[in-house]
């Protein structure tokens, strides 16, 4: 996008300057913000939901194998998502591109919320997870175009806390659902939701389109490496169920294939934790697969271990989700707490919690240390989550705004499908052990990357 363009772009959209406007829920921003955050509210209820009732779906389709590929795929598909979507709005018309990505988005929630099967269940998460990962990207531009840095922190801010109601009621109403009415209407209650979050965005977008003049070129490249990223990833993954040779050579060339792959569609140096925005970029990948690749077997333990209800293993993620908002609320009210202090914070916390995991799958101690141990992981989160969002924009000009953002949401999906499928393989490769050894596998793998976390946050800002 050139910079006639974004002049042009800004005469039209909502004041830029700082001193100009009140706060994210002021007139020219209200709706936006609310209907933004009410779409982050949704995608999070769906995330939290699905982790809970994944046990549940998994006995009722016979489809124990494919578990981790369930929340793998869509990550990896949403790669795909994330490069069309980041193109599309540095070609600058974003409302098309959040118009389209929402409607794959409730696309994916029909088609799994009326699966027969686990192979259709899967389909319909991989649809619903190229226009999630595509929504991601989009918000994040929207962000950039429509609100002054200034209030950056605080719309951000407004994501993470758009988490607490699904923290704090969505595990349990999922669990609920699936032990009364059926865990279908986990997928199929937030479609007219999402349809209402629409109709508070679209109207504003219309100040946000490009100005008339050259659009910025789509380089078809990026949206193939996109393509054989995702594929490489489906292929790791995949290779969990095999056996024989399979099941370590395919992971091998998968895990080339995805690193060669993933080097166009980040900035220059992210594989190498150069300073700045390359480390911030590794970063979020790293912390978001130390995460979302533990998450996943939270539920799984307390069910397989404990014989608790779906709506009892929702807890956790409860507990989890609820410090993270809090965490999150908190750094945006105190922004001199710095960058690397909050790094910091989000190993230690990840730390703790892996700590507290392993040791109730070794030991078998009471579920309760689960809960707590988890909830450290949300508040490390919560506090370098949106500061990785705000320096990404912060190292970003106008015309990479979409390349950035996309790379931002690219290596956080990748860094979970990647780590879910190296999971998934030891916790296959561990499953004939007794007691709780396979989790106590799956947790050692994300204890080395949240390892890698201490390493990277000292490198997140830049020399001078």
């Amino acid at each position: 996008m050139s910079s006639r363009d974004v002049d042009a772009v800004s005469a039209t959209a909502a004041p830029r300057d700082a001193e100009a406007v009140g706060g994210v829920l002021s007139r020219p921003y209200r709706w936006t913000s609310i209907g933004m955050c009410l779409l982050v509210t949704l995608a999070a209820f769906e995330a939290l939901a699905v982790t809970t009732i994944m046990p549940a779906v998994s006995r009722e389709l016979d489809g124990a194998a494919l578990y981790a590929f369930a929340f793998a795929g869509p990550l990896a598909v949403g790669v795909v998502g994330m490069v069309a979507a980041g193109a599309w709005a540095d070609r600058g018309n974003p409302r098309s591109a959040l118009i389209a990505s929402v409607a794959l988005f409730v696309a994916g929630l029909l088609t799994a919320g009326l699966a027969p099967t686990m192979g259709l269940f899967v389909i319909g998460r991989l649809v619903h997870g190229l226009g999630g990962g595509a929504l991601t990207v989009v918000l994040y531009v929207i962000v950039a175009r429509v609100y002054p840095p200034r209030l950056h922190p605080r719309i951000f801010a407004g994501f993470a806390a758009a988490w607490v109601i699904p923290s704090l009621i969505g595990p349990f109403i999922a669990g609920v659902l699936t032990e009364t009415v059926g865990w279908r209407w986990v997928f199929l209650g937030v479609v007219a939701l999402t349809g209402l979050a629409m109709l508070m965005v679209v109207p504003v977008m219309r100040g946000v389109l490009r100005a008339p003049g050259e659009p910025a070129p789509f380089r078809v490249s990026r949206l193939l490496w996109a393509v054989l990223l995702a594929a490489a990833v489906l292929a790791l993954t995949l290779a969990a169920e095999a056996r024989g040779p399979v099941q370590w050579v395919v992971p091998v060339v998968a895990a080339v294939a995805a690193g060669l792959a993933i080097r166009p569609l980040v900035p220059r140096g992210t594989l190498l934790a150069r300073r700045g925005l390359p480390s911030v970029i590794l970063m979020r990948a790293i912390v978001a697969a130390t995460f979302f690749a533990t998450e996943v077997y939270v539920p799984l333990l307390m069910v397989t271990e404990y014989g608790v209800s779906a709506a009892i293993a929702g807890l956790a993620l409860t507990a989890a989700g609820l410090s993270w908002a809090a965490a999150s609320w908190w750094q945006g009210r105190f922004p001199q707490l710095g960058h690397q202090a909050a790094a910091r914070l989000a190993a230690g916390g990840l730390s703790i919690a892996l700590a507290s995991l392993i040791a109730t799958a070794i030991l078998h101690l009471d579920p309760l240390v689960v809960v707590v141990g988890w909830a450290f992981a949300g508040a490390g989160m919560g506090f370098l989550y949106p500061r990785l969002g705000v320096l990404t924009l912060q190292y970003s000009t106008k015309d990479d705004q979409g390349f950035n953002s996309s790379a931002l949401s690219i290596a956080d999906s990748t860094g979970s499908a990647v780590a879910l499928a190296a999971t998934a393989i030891v916790f296959a490769a561990m499953r004939g052990l007794p007691g709780g050894w396979p989790f106590a596998g799956a947790f050692a793998v994300t204890a080395v990357l949240c390892g890698l976390s201490w390493v990277i946050g000292p490198r997140l800002a830049r020399r001078g």
